[in-house]
């Protein structure tokens, strides 16, 4: 007999609504500050891994999302926090396949310094709306743990699967973030609009039962940030395959999309100015042609598509021209540690810092398939550093450095199926003013996963950490703890 799952009805206040949603009681409004991950304000970045197999109260694939706090010595030194449906003031009840942390995102919505999260929820049932809505919800920070929390959104349909993906930034340059959610065939925002809210429909597509992908960054130039989404389907006749930005369009009070590549599948996108002018670049990671239609090459030279190719679109200070210059690479691009393979997945997953504080961002890029010698699936993650023309010099080369499990001073052994790379971050996680990055491996032990420091986007001094170490509770081993990650 199928397992009976209680169906959950939430109300959303239509009051002071902050950045889309109605922020916690308690929490006030302030000036809007630089985006941080900081979720309970002690000054350094934290890390937020979605663990949506997680099993929680006997709940076989609950979810749950565990903080894991930065300090001196990084992330993974210095405890963690497990936010659950279980956790007081979170709504809901933890119920088998809800998949709580579905997807993840720590970023400081009121401006006060300390992050919240956003947790998408999508095979969350809700009353009057049916099996797998989904919702989207938002848990305050605080110094003492997990703040009041509130809905954000939930799906308006059956198998509406909202919280697929999720995404904030301030679109509307009123100071407030916009919440952006991806759930089944959809993506739409919820904007603030002074002390009410709206919810409006980006893009209704078929999508191939993925989650659309989303990315923000001032992709024209204008100083408002922008949203990219991806999406693609292989079925004939209707194959849909996009890379789209949109902007908000006030007087329409609505997004208008303003640039577009289709015949474009990617995995990953990822914003950032990776050859410093100023003006934002969007890399598509893992990128294929879908159809052979011969359009523009919409990944660029298809010899470079082998196992994978990240393709930027570099952004221009002239109005209309984003995306006019672009580069592609891939592992067989010299300065490209490896060989490109089919099935290495690279650029499966990507992030941005600037790790070596020059002015130009540098891309972080996983690619969960690469096999190590002869471990299949074992994966790897590379650091691209930006330069003068972007992530390629005037010769095409890349300036990169990649890791796995074998490589020196990272701990660990590479076994197949670990999936090293499945998911990649940045953030400051030892306040020392130099960005470190973080790396899932959610096959790592069996699937019970694990999540990879390298401080300053090194080996050296590089440490590992799972539910294990973090004393959380696990029933199972198939956890796949490490993916997704957020933090910044």
């Amino acid at each position: 007999m199928p397992h009976s799952r209680r169906i959950l009805t939430y109300a959303i206040a239509a009051a002071a609504a902050t950045a889309g949603f109605v922020l916690p009681s308690g929490a006030a409004a302030a000036a809007p500050r630089t985006a941080t991950s900081d979720f309970n304000g002690d000054g350094y970045a934290d890390l937020a891994v979605g663990v949506p197999g997680g099993t929680v109260g006997g709940q076989a694939k609950a979810g749950y999302v565990n903080i894991v706090r930065g300090g001196p010595r990084g992330v993974g030194a210095h405890g963690s926090i497990r936010v659950t449906q279980a956790t007081p003031e979170v709504p809901g009840t933890p119920e088998a396949g809800d998949r709580f942390g579905a997807s993840v995102a720590l970023t400081d919505l009121n401006g006060d310094g300390i992050a919240e999260l956003l947790v998408g929820v999508p095979g969350e049932d809700v009353t009057d709306r049916g099996a797998d809505a989904g919702m989207v919800i938002a848990v305050g920070g605080s110094k003492n743990g997990p703040g009041p929390a509130s809905t954000v959104l939930t799906g308006p349909s059956p198998s509406a699967a909202y919280g697929q993906s999720v995404a904030a930034a301030d679109l509307t340059g009123d100071g407030n973030k916009e919440i952006v959610i991806g759930g089944k065939d959809k993506v739409v925002a919820r904007v603030a609009q002074g002390e009410d809210s709206m919810v409006t429909t980006v893009v209704a597509a078929p999508m191939g039962g993925r989650a659309p992908v989303l990315a923000t960054g001032d992709f024209d130039s204008d100083g408002l940030a922008d949203l990219a989404v991806a999406y693609w389907t292989a079925g004939d006749p209707n194959t849909q395959s996009h890379v789209r930005l949109w902007k908000w369009d006030a007087d329409g009070s609505a997004m208008a999309n303003f640039w577009n590549t289709d015949n474009a599948g990617v995995t990953a996108l990822a914003a950032g100015d990776f050859d410093g002018d100023g003006h934002d670049d969007l890399a598509l990671g893992e990128c294929r042609e879908i159809a052979d239609e011969n359009i523009d090459d919409p990944c660029g030279p298809e010899a470079l598509a082998k196992g994978g190719s990240i393709h930027t679109h570099y952004g221009s200070p002239a109005p209309g021209s984003f995306g006019s210059r672009a580069q592609t690479l891939n592992q067989d691009t010299a300065g490209v540690p490896g060989v490109a393979e089919a099935g290495d997945r690279f650029g499966s997953a990507l992030a941005v810092a600037d790790i070596n504080r020059d002015g130009r961002d540098d891309l972080v890029a996983g690619a969960s398939g690469e096999a190590i010698g002869s471990k299949a699936g074992a994966g790897a993650a590379w650091l691209l550093r930006g330069g003068a023309r972007g992530l390629l010099d005037a010769g095409g080369a890349a300036t990169s450095v990649a890791w796995n499990q074998d490589t020196q001073s990272v701990p660990g052994v590479a076994e197949a199926g670990d999936t090293f790379g499945a998911a990649v971050a940045t953030g400051d996680y030892n306040a020392d003013g130099v960005p470190d990055v973080t790396v899932g491996s959610p096959g790592e032990n069996a699937s019970l996963g694990a999540v990879w420091l390298l401080p300053k986007g090194s080996a050296g001094g590089s440490a590992a950490f799972s539910p294990r170490t973090l004393g959380l509770p696990y029933l199972s081993t198939a956890q796949k703890y490490g993916k997704p990650l957020s933090s910044r």
